[in-house]
């Protein structure tokens, strides 16, 4: 992974001279050295350097102050449209760093937790990361309502990843059924059925990281493929779904409300399990949660038949 020039991965970042001095040292610790870093101060100053295509990898540093955190991560995608950009920040802002992934940035890193490991693995997998979007995108394999992976481009990553994750450590596929689309569709309309699953893809990127591999497997079935989960359980994945669902059904008026079925597996490296496996045994539990959630609404409108489900 270099350069097209064979001279290295050309990072240019974009912020103060100290800070660069800082983060130009911990590269040059990378041995082999496969880093070249150049500096300017500012969006203006970087754009004419990615228009003359002297940058493999934008670095943005946000700064102390995020007031303008936004307008920098509009302009730093607006000025590299083609490059993978990762962004340097003071402090873990989770609702910037949401929105910044959602626009398209790569990583979202935090100064208080950087060091030569952190920041080299983050460059070099946003590259790969890019690198590997456009290609799908280029193989038509995204969902062409989504803009997720579909059901090929899903296969093709999760396979990939699932050797390197098997290696490194903890990971879950979370496969989600989106509750009731059919009665969506035929009591609103499909272009209501539409906004249900472009609402489902907008709860799963908020709830999810870039990393992870998101997509719609087909009509209202979705996975993800969690590709570094140590510090995640099941019960935190529900949770966090959960309060990202009623959030969006609280936000929106809409005439549905979104609901999900969910089913997880964990990939235990010690096993070696497949990705058919997993799609086993995720699909088998949300099966079983959905059964659970038609029982539920059966008792409810035996108990009171004015209840509409």
């Amino acid at each position: 992974m270099a350069s097209t020039n064979g001279a290295g991965i050309r990072v240019l970042f974009v912020g103060e001279t100290k800070e660069a001095r800082r983060l130009g040292e911990l590269l040059e610790a990378n041995v082999p050295a496969s880093f070249q870093m150049s500096q300017v101060s500012g969006m203006d100053y970087a754009a004419d350097r990615i228009s003359a295509g002297k940058a493999d990898i934008l670095l943005l540093d946000l700064g102390a102050e995020h007031t303008h955190g936004r307008a920098l991560v509009q302009a730093a995608r607006a000025a590299a449209p083609d490059l993978p950009v990762v962004i340097l920040s003071e402090c873990d802002d989770e609702t910037l760093a949401v929105e910044a992934l959602q626009q398209g940035v790569q990583d979202f890193l935090s100064k208080a937790s950087l060091d030569r490991g952190a920041l080299t693995r983050a460059l070099r997998y946003s590259i790969e990361r890019h690198r590997l979007q456009k290609t799908l995108q280029s193989l038509s394999l995204i969902d062409d309502l989504t803009g997720l992976n579909n059901r090929r481009g899903f296969l093709a990553l999760a396979e990939q990843h699932l050797r390197m994750i098997l290696r490194k450590g903890a990971a879950m596929l979370v496969y989600l059924d989106l509750d009731d689309l059919k009665t969506i569709n035929d009591t609103f309309g499909h272009q209501e059925g539409n906004r249900a699953l472009i609402a489902t893809t907008n709860i799963l990127r908020a709830c999810f990281r870039q990393s992870d591999i998101i997509a719609r497997l087909g009509g209202d079935e979705f996975c993800v493929l969690m590709t570094d989960a140590g510090k995640d359980s099941e019960h935190l994945v529900r949770k966090r779904l959960r309060q990202r669902v009623d959030s969006a059904n609280n936000a929106t008026p809409r005439n549905f409300r979104i609901s999900f079925s969910v089913g997880i597996a964990n990939v235990l490296s010690a096993s070696r399990p497949s990705l058919e496996e997993l799609f086993r045994i995720a699909d088998r539990q949300m099966y079983e949660e959905k059964k659970s959630k038609h029982l539920r609404g059966a008792i409810s409108r035996s108990l009171n038949p004015s209840i509409v489900a």
